[in-house]
């Protein structure tokens, strides 16, 4: 059976390295919530020594072996609102890098769109080219038996060869650039390109106008929702600079236990629990600058954020704009292929009576496959053009695609970890 093209996406997205890449990316980017998450919590530290102590005094000496073991408990109870802050910057980033991940998704998919397409295409460019080379080798025969009896010219026959030395170095290329395109298709998708089939269409998800497809893009374009994500994000991580300047307030508690702490007391047990606040009034201008810094770094990702929606507009209608004239160029081509197949054919029947030479031939015969190449390449050049669009807007997904995989859930490592107090496991284990 034909593979198509919606099973090699579906294989594109379940194992191509570049999209693991990407969510492996992702779960060590949401371990960033469980360490804003950690300024809530209580640190804890236990402690130990044990030693051997000699004094001496007034000409006696005393030899005493000592040891102590203590737990210190430490809880903040206000940082400025640093920890509220700083987590919700990670949560932003999570989610910039959640529609990251969404972007590289729909990278893959058009690369793997377009390998396929480009496959088809170039075999169907190698076959072009055999038929042409099986159509000159007809006509070298034919023109060296004209020449055999006298009807042709020896510049006929050289001609013919020409031509067939000429169609033979295109086959080449052709088979090159077809290994070259199973190449990629093997790199981007993860299996051999085998038996393709060449009923591929998108049209259902091209949207129906420029303005329908410019209005998608806006809600649609992961790349946009990115940006806005480091926005708040930015805003977030001034925030959390500027509660360095506010008072910390924390809790702490000790509990320890000594052995032999002098030569008069065998044992002494301590515990000690109180207060602390700290107002920071002078940091060098260290922090001050931070701020500025932050400020700065806000505003930068409020004009990349324009950036990135005007390139987003320019994206689709360039996008749009191709895959309009590759549905023209369709038309005029097969309207070219039929009136070229025509004019060879009249070619060769008035060469037959005379009134053509195998030079006429020939030319027809090259026009004949250059408008064939042209079809193909404009059929290529629409459907890639589809797939193109579709990403440009936005909607290129493995949801979207309706692909018969197992759906990536990156929620679903999120709230794994999120909440985790201890362990050095991952979810899955290792």
């Amino acid at each position: 059976m034909a593979e198509t093209i919606e099973e090699a996406l579906a294989f594109a997205y379940s194992n191509n390295p570049t999209l693991n890449a990407a969510r492996a990316e992702l779960r060590g980017v949401d371990e960033n919530v469980p360490q804003a998450l950690s300024g809530w919590r209580p640190t804890a530290t236990v402690s130990a020594d044990a030693g051997w102590t000699r004094s001496s005094a007034l000409g006696t000496e005393a030899y005493r072996n000592n040891a102590s073991i203590s737990l210190s408990v430490s809880q903040a109870l206000f940082r400025g609102f640093r920890t509220v802050n700083s987590t919700r910057q990670a949560e932003s980033i999570v989610k910039a890098q959640r529609e990251s991940l969404s972007s590289t998704e729909q990278d893959v998919l058009l690369s793997a769109a377009q390998a396929y397409v480009d496959v088809i295409r170039d075999t169907a460019l190698v076959s072009l080219q055999r038929s042409d080379l099986q159509f000159l080798a007809e006509q070298v025969r034919a023109a060296k038996d004209r020449f055999d009896v006298g009807e042709g010219t020896r510049t006929d026959v050289s001609q013919a060869v020409a031509r067939q030395a000429e169609a033979q170095a295109n086959l080449n290329t052709a088979m090159a650039n077809l290994n070259t395109s199973r190449a990629i298709y093997r790199q981007v998708v993860g299996i051999e390109a085998k038996n393709l089939s060449a009923n591929t269409t998108i049209n259902a998800l091209v949207p129906g106008s420029i303005e329908t497809a410019l209005q998608a893009s806006e809600t649609a374009q992961p790349l946009i929702r990115q940006s806005q994500h480091l926005v708040d994000a930015a805003i977030f991580n001034t925030k959390a600079i500027e509660g360095e300047l506010l008072p910390t307030v924390s809790l702490n508690g000790n509990v320890a236990r000594n052995w032999r702490p002098s030569t008069t007391v065998s044992q002494s047990n301590s515990a000690t629990i109180f207060g602390s606040v700290s107002i920071p009034l002078y940091q060098g201008g260290g922090v001050s600058s931070r701020v500025r810094q932050a400020k700065e770094e806000l505003g930068q990702a409020r004009l990349q954020l324009d950036v990135v929606r005007d390139q987003i507009r320019a994206n689709v209608i360039s996008a749009w704009g191709n895959y309009q004239a590759a549905s023209a160029s369709i038309k005029a081509a097969k309207a070219a292929v039929e009136a070229q197949q025509l004019a060879l054919e009249g070619v060769i029947e008035e060469q037959r009576v005379g009134q053509r030479t195998t030079l006429d031939v020939l030319d027809a015969q090259r026009e004949l496959v250059n408008q064939r190449v042209g079809l193909v390449t404009a059929q290529r050049n629409r459907i890639v053009g589809g797939y193109q669009l579709v990403s440009a807007v936005g909607k290129l997904d493995a949801v979207t695609l309706g692909l018969k995989v197992a759906q990536y859930r990156p929620q679903e490592h999120y709230k794994a970890v999120r909440d985790k107090w201890f362990g050095l496991r991952t979810p899955d284990g290792r």
